[in-house]
């Protein structure tokens, strides 16, 4: 099994890859395995062995001919599993003969599957979980690991439910809410113990969007917290005439700006020239009647004929640990030292981004991590460096939108999204969506 990213191996029966078979002794044929559990090992395995995002593949071939039930059996299955991994793997590790043994990926993947089933999905027949994870790893060609796979899963079935200790470390409470250690230990250092506890357990929950804008929104699906930086940005300069959105695919936000500011020029840019293209064809579905320049280029060395912007929204790429209940594989995939990397490349954006910012005009720089580093520490980094420009306090924007009427929140709720002079939505605890900084700066 794997457990904070490191696999185990079972005995010499199982090897990565492959399963010995003995000679001269015919092989029973695999029984029928439902679509959507064949459908959800394929994704896993995928996710597993590639930088492919759990949503796309979801959302991809692999799942087009299936029927719409199968096609809601295996997302749930797959999030699921890669919500509770670390916690399944610890369920299912005592009851292996060698603990720090190492399960082919589709053996552990198989019996992770088991698992949830069994202890998160009470709809499913603890039969059909158990014969089909059985199933899963014969059709894989591990034929002599479904017998341990059997074993395994009827004994976590006597097992019961895992029970809370009274006293438990914060290392414990990460394994039992399916999170790496190191980040929770983060966590509880930056916001405290209680906290860290309640944005586990939120990242654990199905995501559903914060209903803090009331009136209709026909663009796809947009996390309220994305759609609430968009909108401090809007009213950071609403008289703005030229508008950039320097890091925009997927283009959420440049919607939100292009509508809001009707009658501002608006640029948005992406570093990579493939997002850059989806962005523009987005933008030209979604926004048939606003003109909208999309253009591949680099926030950090804008070419100087593009001249200077009233408003720049610098939303840059990051961690993306407030998102962990939509990006459950974000938690298998980050190492501590990407936060390093992470902000060394927030600060040059942010920098070259200022480099732009017209006399008088304002700057909202974002992310959606949880991470002091790529956050408070990126703004007063940059801004040691910076002459001219000055850190506002986010509060009038936030008072702005609940005055329009726009958030549809109590003005308490609101004022909780604030941090210091910074928007920090925390999932969970103040804010039902993803977790979102925000940090307002202007150049006099």
């Amino acid at each position: 099994m794997r457990a904070d990213s490191s696999c185990v191996r079972e005995s010499g029966l199982i090897e990565r890859g492959r399963s010995r078979k003995p000679a001269g002794k015919p092989q029973r044929e695999p029984a029928a395995i439902s679509p959507a559990r064949a459908a959800a090992l394929d994704v896993l395995l995928q996710v597993a062995a590639t930088s492919a995002h759990s949503d796309d593949l979801l959302h991809g071939p692999r799942l087009a001919g299936l029927s719409q039930p199968d096609r809601d059996l295996t997302t749930a299955l797959v999030l699921g599993v890669l919500r509770w991994q670390i916690a399944l793997d610890a369920r299912v590790r005592p009851f292996l003969s060698r603990p720090e043994a190492r399960l082919a990926e589709p053996v552990a993947i198989a019996l992770r599957m088991g698992a949830f089933q069994l202890l998160h999905m009470e709809r499913i027949p603890a039969h059909a979980a158990l014969n089909e994870s059985v199933e899963l790893v014969r059709a894989a060609g591990h034929v002599h690991a479904a017998g341990m796979v059997n074993a395994l899963l009827r004994k976590l079935v006597g097992a019961g439910a895992a029970r809370k200790p009274l006293v438990e470390s914060v290392e414990a409470m990460a394994e039992r809410l399916g999170h790496p250690a190191w980040i929770v230990q983060r966590w509880a250092a930056a916001y405290g113990r209680s906290a860290a506890e309640a944005l586990c357990a939120f990242d654990q929950q199905e995501p559903a969007c914060a209903a803090i804008f009331g009136e209709a929104w026909t663009a796809p699906v947009m996390d309220a917290g994305s759609r609430l930086v968009a909108e401090m940005a809007a009213v950071a300069k609403p008289d703005a005439r030229r508008v950039w959105d320097c890091c925009a695919a997927p283009g959420g936000k440049t919607i939100v700006l292009a509508s809001r500011l009707a009658d501002a020029e608006v640029l948005a840019t992406d570093a990579s020239p493939v997002r850059a293209r989806r962005l523009g064809q987005r933008l030209t579905r979604e926004l048939p009647d606003r003109t909208v320049r999309v253009e591949h280029a680099d926030a950090t060395s804008l070419p100087p004929s593009m001249g200077d912007f009233d408003l720049i929204l610098c939303d840059v790429p990051c961690s993306g640990t407030g998102t962990l209940a939509r990006n459950p594989e974000l938690r298998h995939r980050l190492q501590a030292g990407d936060l390093t990397r992470q902000a060394e490349r927030q600060r040059r954006i942010l920098a070259g981004a200022l480099g732009r910012l017209a006399p008088g005009g304002c700057l909202l720089y974002s992310t959606c991590s949880l991470e002091l580093e790529e956050c408070e520490s990126v703004v007063d980094a940059v801004l040691r460096t910076q002459k001219g420009i000055r850190k506002q306090n986010v509060a009038p924007l936030l008072k702005e939108l609940f005055a329009e009427d726009r958030l549809h929140a109590e003005e308490t709720d609101v004022q909780r999204w604030q941090r210091g002079e910074y928007l920090r939505t925390l999932p969970g605890l103040n804010f039902e969506g993803d977790g979102f900084f925000a940090a307002l700066l202007t150049r006099e």
